[in-house]
């Protein structure tokens, strides 16, 4: 595999930099993509920033914006869901975005049957697809694997957005840190419209407790396999962005976040060729 991977930059690298630093940073380590967010503080979206300033600070930089992550949870449809996937889509077309991340219930008071989950997920999808369509953006459906998610499987996903007739629209994203944690040994590579990535290096403990802080760079001591499913995914003819998406507040609090992704990024092309 000599083909340079493509690297793309999640705003959780470095949700307390400024939106210019942070398209700066991906700039200079020839990331030529971003995820923005609409769940953190103090920065974009939440701060107010246009989507018309997102697109020209990007363009000016060569660097196209690969999603909003995310609309959550986008499983429970209801007035207020409706709404915000509007209010996101909007936001997403205007500032040149592909598309937006959807992330399912994530909660441990779900009571609902696997009956109801899957009926709520179809009429979620249902609902979605003519607001992405009017957009012209993608959904990218990222499955949890924590064990108290409502959709902690891709071959759920691609089965509902199969009998919605929504492979026009929607997208699945294979995180590393999910696809591990939901024991998935499925790849679904020509419907993955993106790849998170992100390593755990606590060998110790054990796979249920395991949370997002626990994420990190992908380095040496990565207990996830990343490079393993990335080439798994790669040899079955993915050839889109793998974009960091580390929540450890080690990272965060990084004085030099360039170097740290940098060495992430040369570890896995070294493993990867």
């Amino acid at each position: 595999m000599s083909k340079p991977l493509r690297f793309a930059l999640n705003r959780m690298v470095a949700p307390r930099l400024s939106l210019p630093a942070f398209v700066e940073l991906a700039h200079t380590l020839k990331a030529d993509a971003i995820e923005i967010r609409n769940d953190l503080q103090g920065v974009e979206i939440e701060d107010g920033t246009a989507p018309e300033r997102v697109r020209e600070l990007c363009a000016a930089k060569g660097i196209s914006v690969l999603s909003i992550n995310a609309l959550y949870p986008f499983d429970v449809w209801n007035d207020e869901r409706r709404a915000q996937a509007l209010k996101l889509a909007a936001y997403a077309r205007d500032c040149g975005a592909r598309g937006l991340v959807m992330c399912p219930l994530n909660e441990r008071g779900d009571l609902r049957s696997e009956a109801g989950r899957a009926a709520a997920l179809r009429t979620a999808l249902t609902q979605l697809a003519p607001i992405l369509r009017e957009h012209a953006i993608l959904g990218f459906i990222e499955p949890l694997g924590f064990e108290e998610c409502s959709l902690r499987r891709k071959r759920t996903a691609v089965e509902a957005i199969k009998s919605v007739g929504g492979l026009d629209v929607f997208r699945l994203v294979h995180d590393t840190f999910h696809h591990h944690l939901a024991g998935e040994q499925e790849f679904f590579p020509e419907l993955t419209g993106l790849v998170h990535i992100s390593g755990v290096e606590q060998t110790d403990a054990p796979l249920a407790t395991i949370r997002d802080g626990h994420r990190v760079l992908v380095g040496e001591g990565d207990m996830l396999g990343n490079a393993a499913q990335i080439e798994r995914l790669l040899g079955e003819g993915y050839d889109g962005y793998l974009s960091f998406e580390p929540f450890a507040d080690s990272v965060h609090g990084l004085a030099d976040i360039r170097t740290a992704l940098g060495a992430s990024m040369d570890h896995l092309q070294k493993t990867l060729s």
